[in-house]
């Protein structure tokens, strides 16, 4: 496999890569080769799908299965499926001479991370190896991705019916008891009054607030690959009590699991950096490996460039230091990802857990509340009879 010259980088700035069409070990320049797209689920085929894939052709290449062969009969699971010309494209691509990995970046299906991962199994001859690691990848990813919503679904839900029931409250029933209220006149009690003023400033700004709640969701949207915007988004997210460490441990899972991968398959370390960096759209890590780069190719080792950043906590970069000196960094990494994964998990089941009699607690107290207040005036009338 082809090593990455430290020297030549440091004078050049561009490293070896090989294109669809040219030779290999052309010359790019990298700033142009780093600014590529490589975020997941941008109009590429679904994790889920990939995983299946990337299973059964694992499968059959480690059971001694030519490559077209191979191709074949995981297009019989193909039939009738919107990504059957896809991968009859692949396939037929293969047949007449093109690399796997070269065939899969022209589809433009998939990321180019998955295209220098199968280009590096091709070139160590390691081809199975490197697909079942990636089903793997998606596997995990995937699980860890259900295992979230399911822990969340039912707080949101509850809490969504909630906040809509104190709405429709509001704006609906609260203003018939006010003009029950004016009909008698007298003074009402401070809840009362109080309760009226929500309700009557719900009323005024309704559609104004629904009007700027999509302006400013518009917004966000079209801005949210702006460099800005993702800068700030994860430094507010960051900050979030709870919500922030779940997702911080999120994306270093992500990334723990990624390296080990790369490192898994022989790639150079500063090439897996490199390729880290462009399939992350998480601000912190992108630009932490910018400067983790720079770092490496200056001589410094790849746990003393990344305790330059508090993103990374202290625990795992002195695991990351042991994997170095042991020289077993995908051994660690593993570990790692395991790690952050399954403590994502209890978080999540937990905040769920206790959501749950929280939200309808709080709906109980609210409804309560308004109910209170508008049948206080009732009570204190009749009492005045």
């Amino acid at each position: 496999m082809p090593k990455i010259d430290i020297s030549s980088y440091k004078k050049n700035k561009t490293i070896p890569v090989s294109k669809p069409g040219t030779e290999k070990g052309t010359t790019v320049d990298i700033m142009a080769w780093l600014n590529r797209d490589i975020s997941f689920g941008n109009g590429q085929l679904a994790d889920r799908k990939k995983e299946a894939f990337y299973l059964e052709f694992s499968t059959l290449l480690l059971s001694g299965i030519d490559i077209r062969t191979a191709f074949d009969l995981v297009l019989v699971d193909q039939k009738k499926s919107k990504e059957e010309a896809m991968f009859m494209d692949i396939r037929d691509a293969v047949v007449r001479g093109a690399t796997l990995s070269n065939a899969i970046q022209q589809s433009g299906k998939f990321s180019n991370y998955e295209f220098q991962s199968v280009r590096i199994g091709e070139e160590t001859g390691k081809l199975g190896d490197v697909l079942r690691e990636l089903a793997l990848y998606y596997k995990s990813k995937i699980a860890q991705r259900r295992k979230i919503i399911s822990a969340l679904t039912y707080p949101i839900i509850v809490l969504s019916t909630s906040l809509g029931a104190v709405f429709f409250m509001l704006k609906f029933v609260v203003p018939m008891f006010a003009d029950v209220f004016t009909r008698f006149g007298g003074e009402l009690p401070w809840i009362t009054a109080f309760i009226l003023k929500i309700s009557n400033f719900i009323d005024r700004t309704f559609l104004w607030g629904v009007l700027l709640l999509g302006a400013l969701i518009a917004f966000l949207y079209m801005n949210r690959k702006k460099l800005w915007y993702r800068k700030w988004s994860a430094v507010i997210i960051l900050k979030i009590p709870v919500a922030g460490e779940i997702v911080r441990k999120i994306h270093l899972a992500r990334f723990a699991n990624t390296m080990r991968l790369l490192v898994g398959t022989n790639t150079p370390l500063l090439y897996a950096i490199q390729l880290v960096e462009q399939m992350t759209d998480f601000y912190p890590i992108q630009q932490s490996m910018q400067q983790t780069e720079q770092a490496i190719v200056r001589g410094k080792s790849l746990h003393e460039s990344l305790a330059h950043f508090d993103f990374y906590p202290p625990k795992i970069i002195q695991l990351i230091r042991v994997g170095e000196e042991v020289n077993r960094l995908e051994f660690f990494f593993e570990k790692i990802a395991n790690q952050l994964t399954e403590e994502v998990e209890y978080k999540t089941s937990t905040i769920s857990t206790v959501l749950e009699p929280l939200i309808i607690i709080f709906l109980g107290l609210v409804v309560g509340l308004i109910l209170i207040a508008m049948y206080l005036p009732m009570f204190q009338m009749s009492n005045s009879f």
